[in-house]
């Protein structure tokens, strides 16, 4: 009998989506990226029961832009290079530990920009007179030219999203952070855009963010992520789980 896929699950309600909602965002996450996909409530139950033990290439990048961690952290059978096995017909193999270790690449090899970042920006407080900085660690996600970013729970109390796309040296996309519920802005959703310009290396990217503030008024600000590890196994993200020191 297969076993369950308890991590896609878990993820899932954490995310607080039913199986249909998760099935949703799956199809727009492929729309968006030119990949469409027919996922729907059933597929996802036969991932979650185990009965699929891995999916397509297609579903495996609309799961990691849904939920910004990578395929080996969702309870998929993988190969020995860290991607998920097509499994068209749903077989029974066994899922790989979550604590299994995908070979780690440059961040700068062949124009890959996954792993971990620090993120940090900079905004002026209209309210306190006083500019303060916003620092998370991220994974980041790549498919093609397109980058998911998302915030790792532990490095700080609000939530901070991106989505990016590259065309050569310049990373251009949008932001979203909901903000501390017990902090200053009382769990305020904030969102805008953002301009970034990659570093030769590799391993900076520099930038603006434009977004509004409280009084509806357009405010900008710099906004840089710094490179700090090119694996995005559990064993690396628990590291990084953590405030930025």
């Amino acid at each position: 009998m297969a076993a369950p896929n308890i991590a896609l699950r878990a993820v899932r309600t954490r995310m607080r989506m039913s199986q249909d909602d998760f099935a949703r965002a799956l199809q727009a996450a492929g729309y968006r990226a030119g990949e469409p996909n027919d996922a729907n409530k059933r597929l996802v139950q036969r991932w979650e029961s185990g009965m699929t033990a891995a999916p397509r290439p297609v579903y495996a990048r609309a799961l990691e832009v849904v939920t910004g961690l990578p395929i080996t952290l969702l309870g998929f059978a993988t190969t020995p290079d860290g991607d998920a096995v097509d499994d068209r017909d749903g077989g029974d193999r066994s899922p790989m530990s979550d604590l299994a270790t995908p070979t780690p690449r440059s961040a700068a090899a062949h124009g890959s920009h996954e792993g971990v970042w620090l993120s940090r920006y900079q905004y002026h407080s209209s309210s306190r007179g006083e500019s303060f900085a916003g620092q998370h660690f991220v994974v980041v996600l790549q498919h093609g030219d397109r980058l998911t970013v998302r915030s790792l729970p532990g490095s700080a109390a609000s939530s901070l999203s991106l989505d990016l796309s590259v065309d050569g040296a310049v990373v251009t996309g949008t932001w979203v952070e909901q903000t501390d519920p017990a902090g200053h802005y009382r769990g305020a959703r904030y969102h805008g855009a953002i301009q970034l310009l990659v570093e030769p290396t590799g391993r900076r990217m520099a930038g603006k963010w434009v977004g509004f503030g409280k009084d509806m008024d357009v405010n900008t600000g710099p906004w840089e992520l710094t490179f700090q590890d090119a694996s995005t196994s559990k064993a690396t993200l628990d590291r990084y789980n953590t405030p930025p020191g």
